[in-house]
């Protein structure tokens, strides 16, 4: 079978370099920001777009279905309705491709839903406030400062979102433990010293679900 790993992830939690790091070790693809590449080829709109939708903004029309049909009605004539309903196939569709293409570790999107039957190892990656904080001052662009109550407010927004997005799809919990197979607590921790009692793990899962 396919070795497919998915990542939900608090921002400023490290589960982004946890799926990078991990696919290195690994020898998979990994997929993130390609995807958004990928779905604005696909649906023909603008990349940045399709960003401002994705992990960002819900709208409460659909949640992601395993087919490629959506219901149209109320809304026919809405050309934003519209535009929802392609970055949605889209996102759907490409996933599929990518993991269907190879093994690979994707992040975010709910790709953990929508890749389902195709039995991934699904992560979801958290940590303390105070960790969150740290690890985004240090991954801060140069020139970015902000004050403790404007990070505060920056990691509590980009959560809401996530958190709305996925729930708003799947209508599952965002984060809680019953949707995923490994929950796992980066406060405090180096992300590159968890890989490598990850990789055992990742390797007996696999292992049994052949």
């Amino acid at each position: 079978m396919s070795r497919i790993i998915t990542i939900e992830r608090e921002f400023g939690s490290g589960g982004r370099e946890l799926g990078k790091r991990l696919a290195e070790k690994l020898g998979i693809a990994y997929y993130d920001e390609e995807i958004i590449k990928a779905i604005a080829e696909k649906s023909g709109l603008a990349e940045s777009y399709v960003n401002s939708i994705v992990e960002r903004k819900m709208t409460t029309y659909y949640p992601i279905s395993f087919g490629h049909t959506f219901p149209m009605h109320h809304h026919h004539h809405n050309p934003t309705h519209d535009n929802y309903s392609k970055i949605y196939e889209a996102t759907h569709d490409i996933m599929r491709e990518m993991a269907v293409r190879s093994d690979c570790v994707i992040v975010g999107r709910c790709s953990d839903y929508i890749l389902n039957d195709l039995r991934p190892l699904k992560l979801f990656v958290y940590a303390d406030l105070h960790s969150k904080m740290e690890r985004c001052r240090k991954k801060a662009p140069e020139g970015e400062e902000l004050t403790d109550k404007e990070l505060i407010k920056q990691i509590k927004r980009v959560n809401a979102e996530r958190k709305r997005y996925y729930e708003g799809y799947t209508y599952l919990k965002w984060g809680s433990k019953r949707n995923y197979n490994v929950c796992i607590n980066t406060t405090g921790l180096e992300i590159k010293r968890i890989v490598p009692a990850l990789m055992c793990f990742v390797d007996s899962w696999f292992e049994n679900m052949e």
